[in-house]
């Protein structure tokens, strides 16, 4: 997979925190390639990351691959107390991080979905921020950051991060 990586450009950029749990949040999330390209930086750098994908994906032909990457299927359109269920993942579990596209769907939205916020606070874990940047191809750690209960003030502040990124069909 490295290899792969390697010839295709991608690379990631930053220090992977030493945080025994925690929420990644990945945007722009703006084509099926994000997840492509996530997955095998995931499994290129032995990342252990479970990722939220819509139930649909999981229940396709490639639930089959993707079942043992540590996916976790979610039904959007009973999606019954996500931020309970994660919570108590967070607390069964010594080491656990959980990756999310905070916009909930490749199409240009105006706001993010706060569930990664109250999953975050919720389970007292900190938010980790990865910039995809197509044109330069990288994937860019940036610093954990923590939610405060605030929540406008959270996302504004967590949104701001973002405006720099540059997916392959939006910006953030």
């Amino acid at each position: 997979m490295r290899h792969l990586l390697r010839l295709s450009g991608w690379r990631l950029v930053g220090e992977l925190p030493d945080e025994p749990r925690l929420v990644v949040i990945g945007a722009p999330h703006s084509s099926n390639w994000d997840g492509v390209w996530g997955l095998m930086m995931k499994i290129a750098l032995n990342i252990d990351v479970n990722i939220m994908i819509k139930r649909e994906v999981m229940d396709s032909p490639l639930g089959i691959i993707l079942r043992p990457l540590g996916l976790i299927p979610i039904d959007r359109k009973a999606a019954i107390n996500i931020v309970g269920q994660m919570k108590k993942r967070f607390a069964e579990h010594e080491r656990m991080w959980l990756g999310i596209t905070p916009e909930g769907t490749r199409k240009a939205v105006t706001q993010w979905k706060s569930g990664f916020l109250r999953i975050a606070h919720a389970a007292d874990v900190p938010i980790l921020p990865v910039f995809f940047d197509y044109p330069s191809k990288t994937f860019t750690l940036g610093t954990p950051v923590r939610a405060t209960g605030d929540f406008d003030a959270d996302m504004a502040r967590i949104r701001g991060l973002f405006r720099n990124a540059r997916g392959k069909h939006r910006n953030a």
